[in-house]
């Protein structure tokens, strides 16, 4: 059974939320994010990669970017920019992208469900990038980036939500990539103990975005167990800031992938390998996004190409059966010679959300060849985490991004 909270949310007043929230940290380099800081200086970036308050290039690790961003939060709060509700609230958080709207439920996640795999993961997480937000969050105190979650959806929280929806909204604005975000905050105790309920009688959560983020909190509520032996359970830190969404409105995007060279191939060579290994070749008129599962588009030397993979070489299994896992496994492993998409310098990646397009410029800018995917879908997603495996890397994309900055929980 899932164990959710209602929390004293720290948010922006409602006068500045649209130039605080901001995309996620890990979307942007330190040269990206000075660039947005220095456009919008109440941007929540600025808190989130504090290395963008030095002159100097400063190694986003050091202690004193740390430093300087719980000077940064303390002062947006006191100074107003940040405001604390004095009560205990559940929130609603809709983003509306392309006509397609997903709301999802803001609240606190037990850490003990994600220790006990209520809370379930599908992909491995990265010891350096986990330190980052560690350093980030015990600095603070506070979680600034919710973990994007998702769940089975059940007709009894539509209906709730539905109904909370025909209230006025607390913000209400469309950022400047044109996303809309519309936020409601739940203060009626009865309909707060209603959906925390409902989640108890939920035996499975899943992490769709935001592992690192995650771990990172997970690893500091236990050291501040470690540090407080007599913690009772309750306290804030046994809790982390997320927002669960139905996978009924979930859409995840293609992860595409471009790749530097042919491995010694010639063109011709490397086709013939292609079609020995499984796959079915033909020549498209035009940029080809794969339609179905087990469907690839590629793009070699100005032209596009379809790839079917044969029967041979699909799998049952919740891992091996991946597109992404076909792929890796009888093309871009044994042909290519890249045997870990984690290291190879080799390939790199694409979200769908930039296009075919983007993966033609590549070709003409830094790579041979391009890979277009048929997207992952949720059922694929769910059923991996549900068998304790992990995806291959790169191997999700979801569009729209939650926006950090908006709800903050103090631990």
């Amino acid at each position: 059974m899932a164990k959710i909270k209602a929390f004293k949310c720290v948010r922006p007043n409602t006068e500045v939320a649209s130039r605080v929230a901001a995309l996620p940290y890990d979307v942007y380099n330190s040269e990206e994010a000075k660039v947005v800081v220095s456009k919008e200086p109440l941007s929540f970036l600025k808190i989130d990669r504090a290395e963008t308050a030095f002159d100097k290039i400063m190694d986003p690790h050091d202690p004193k970017v740390y430093e300087k961003a719980k000077e940064l939060f303390d002062k947006a709060c006191e100074t107003g920019t940040f405001i604390q509700d004095d009560k205990e609230c559940l929130f609603l958080y809709e983003l509306t992208m392309d006509g397609r709207s997903q709301t999802g439920i803001v609240s606190c996640s037990s850490v003990d469900d994600y220790l006990n795999n209520v809370i379930k993961k599908h992909e491995n997480t990265r010891a350096d990038k986990e330190q980052d937000r560690i350093n980030h969050v015990d600095s603070l105190s506070a979680q600034t980036g919710p973990i994007f979650l998702a769940y089975r959806a059940k007709e009894e929280i539509n209906k709730i939500v539905s109904e909370v929806k025909k209230e006025n909204a607390l913000y209400d604005f469309i950022s400047e990539d044109g996303i809309g975000h519309r936020v409601w905050k739940i203060s009626d105790e009865v309909l707060v103990a209603k959906i925390i309920d409902i989640f108890a009688g939920i035996n499975e959560i899943y992490i769709a975005d935001g592992h690192h983020r995650a771990a990172s909190a997970v690893k500091v509520s236990l050291k501040r167990r470690e540090e407080n032996p007599n913690f009772t359970g309750n306290e804030e830190f046994n809790y982390f800031l997320s927002v669960m969404f139905p996978d009924s409105e979930l859409k995840i995007l293609d992860y595409n992938r471009v790749v530097k060279d042919l491995n010694g191939l010639s063109k011709e060579e490397f086709f013939e390998k292609v079609k020995a290994a499984g796959f079915e070749v033909k020549e498209s008129d035009k940029a080809y996004a794969p339609a179905k599962k087990a469907t690839f588009g590629l793009f070699l030397e100005g032209k596009w190409y379809e790839l079917v993979a044969k029967e041979s070489i699909l799998s049952d299994d919740a891992v091996e059966g991946l597109d992404v896992s076909i792929l890796q496994n009888n093309l871009l492993g044994p042909i290519i010679g890249i045997k870990d998409p984690r290291t190879d310098k080799r390939i790199d990646f694409v979200g769908g959300i930039r296009g075919l397009g983007e993966l033609e410029k590549r070709c003409e800018i830094d790579m041979k060849l391009a890979f277009s995917m048929y997207p992952t879908s949720m059922a694929e997603l769910f059923s991996v985490a549900d068998d304790g495996k992990l995806m291959p890397p790169k191997s999700t994309w979801f569009e729209p991004k939650l926006r950090s900055g908006i709800f903050i929980h103090k631990i």
